[in-house]
């Protein structure tokens, strides 16, 4: 099973200010969170998102798309980064989370859900899967 661990500042949590000092042994402890993940065979994206880079929506309505510029979140909804990792079941994925490392301001909750695969889905959905995006598909449906 594939699941996303989202992390997030919490109710009380401070974001550092932009010219906060780096915490360079901070910044290592997650590197090598990252590369236990990868070594455990696990890990399959990881990522920080910049909340300082300029965001952008494309919203559709009535048939019509339009692109909304940002931010859009306030500083307690910032999304800090994600972990993609692919594990055998809902409480390994929560294993993991609970090593994960914190203090950057941004990852004071963990949030894991579920991405949907092939088992989730009924056989006639994977069948148009298959045949709508056959490369594609062999990602998704592996």
């Amino acid at each position: 099973m594939k699941f996303i661990i989202t992390a997030q500042p919490g109710p009380d949590s401070t974001v550092p200010a932009p010219d906060a000092p780096f915490d360079e042994a901070q910044f290592t402890t997650y590197m090598k969170f990252n590369e236990d993940m990868y070594q455990a065979g696990v890990l399959v994206a990881a990522e920080g998102l910049n909340p300082a880079f300029k965001t952008a929506r494309v919203v559709a309505r009535g048939g019509k798309r339009a692109v909304l510029d940002g931010p859009f979140a306030e500083t307690k909804e910032l999304i800090g980064g994600f972990y993609i990792v692919e594990v055998e079941s809902l409480d390994e994925a929560i294993a993991w989370a609970l090593k994960c490392p914190t203090g950057l301001g941004f990852d004071d909750v963990l949030e894991i859900r579920a991405l949907t695969g092939e088992a989730d889905l009924p056989p006639a959905l994977v069948e148009l899967i298959r045949n709508a995006a056959p490369t594609w598909s062999q990602s998704f449906t592996k």
